[in-house]
């Protein structure tokens, strides 16, 4: 299974409300910076999807989640 580009910009969206930046330096939570890295990857790849199966643990699970609650 793969994860799109505009997905898994949907995906830190939607982790973006539910964990928003905090304190001054409007630091993103640790879930929207896992997903940002793999975003970021991605643009830097010119990737238009990446293989679930290629994602570590952490990000496959907030993948997940926000599958989830999109299928709600």
């Amino acid at each position: 299974m793969d994860i799109a580009l505009n997905e898994m910009e949907d995906a830190i969206n939607y982790w973006r409300l539910m964990r928003p930046s905090q304190g001054e330096e409007s630091a993103l939570s640790p879930e929207v910076n896992a997903l940002a890295g793999v975003y970021a990857l991605m643009i830097y790849e010119h990737a238009k999807a990446v293989s679930i199966d290629r994602l570590d643990d952490t990000v496959r699970a907030l993948v997940n989640s926000w599958r989830d609650q999109r299928s709600r």
